[in-house]
């Protein structure tokens, strides 16, 4: 081979080593070229704002999940996804008491083997505990010392919740209420979204049912909180239920404060107006209340006592004095 076609053949392979090499490293280089412009790029000035959203998000739903827990209340029951059954004794006097022992009763429960999504409830007058609360004194009062429940509800529910923050709970009912020998279906269903937002919450939930007993019916309510120190919840509830048997809205609207005075003792300061949309929109009545709850003992057994005065229309709004006393047991997984 002549020196000339051997020059010839070591260009052409330090060409193809050179073409090689650039292909190589081309991507290479516009890699670290993106990875250059993003390191450039200013960040953001909301995201140092993330943490400490997220940190007070959380705090304001475990403090007021934590509120509802020890006060056994509706949301506790509906959105704990939580095995929990509560044993009300109750006894209103006063205005719309009957001076009666009532006790109440109602279950939710895990099945076995489905991840919390199925649960079995078993309740007292399921088709009175549409808008939130039982109330002791919806119960008739019959001749006896302690007035039993009218009827029983046993449903199988549905349950989705979206474990971050608690932000979305969606329920499905479907049941039977037992009333002596008539046996009535029922379904039920049920969601709630929360937005948390700087040291507030904004919570939305609706729910709507049919019983054979009252129809189809629905509930919006909507939960303004803001925690207003560690031991202090405000919470601003605007409810309102429609029924198609009275083809009306009742309206309700609360202003509650709850303060946690130590680990076995809690308050709850609230002031309510009631109204109804039809014939027109009016109040009925306007409440004030002061409910003490003690924790008797370790987390299961709880004492109220609930004061209230009571400004009807009916009576002109002048004030009536109405006494609760309740005595709750709470069985779940707290000890």
């Amino acid at each position: 081979m002549s020196s000339i076609e051997l020059k010839f053949v070591r260009l052409r392979r330090l060409s193809s080593s050179m073409v090689l090499a650039m292909t190589l490293l081309f991507p290479l280089k516009l890699l670290g070229a993106e990875q250059a412009a993003e390191q450039a790029q200013p960040p953001n000035i909301f995201d140092s704002i993330d943490t400490p959203r997220d940190y007070l998000s959380g705090k304001i739903v475990s403090f007021a999940t934590d509120i509802d827990r020890f006060f056994g209340n509706d949301r506790n029951y509906q959105e704990s996804n939580k095995s929990v059954v509560q044993l009300d004794l109750a006894r209103a006097t006063g205005y719309g008491g009957d001076r009666k022992l009532v006790l109440s009763a109602r279950a939710n429960l895990n099945l076995p083997s489905t991840e919390k999504k199925l649960h079995l409830l078993i309740e007292s007058n399921p088709d009175q505990n549409i808008t939130g609360e039982p109330a002791p004194n919806q119960n008739t009062a019959i001749n006896n010392q302690v007035s039993g429940p009218q009827s029983y509800g046993l449903a199988l529910r549905y349950e989705k919740v979206k474990e971050e923050l608690k932000a979305l709970h969606i329920s499905a009912d479907a049941g039977l209420k037992f009333q002596g020998i008539h046996i009535d279906p029922f379904m039920r269903a049920r969601s709630s979204y929360s937005i948390p937002f700087d040291n507030w919450r904004l919570k939305a939930a609706e729910s709507v049912y049919w019983f054979n007993t009252i129809g189809a019916g629905e509930t919006t309510q909507v939960d303004l909180e803001h925690v207003l120190s560690e031991p202090v919840l405000f919470r601003a509830t605007s409810n309102a239920t429609w029924l198609n048997d009275k083809q009306n809205f009742d309206l309700r609207q609360d202003l509650s404060v709850y303060q946690t005075l130590n680990e076995r003792t809690a308050l709850l300061y609230q002031v309510s107006a009631i109204g109804v949309s039809n014939p027109q929109v009016e109040l009925t009545e306007y409440v004030a209340q002061i409910l003490y709850r003690y924790r008797l003992h370790r987390e299961w057994i709880f004492f109220e006592l609930n004061p209230q005065l009571i400004f009807p229309k009916v009576n002109n709004f002048n004030s009536s004095f109405a006494l609760t006393m309740r005595l709750e047991m709470l069985f779940d997984e707290s000890r």
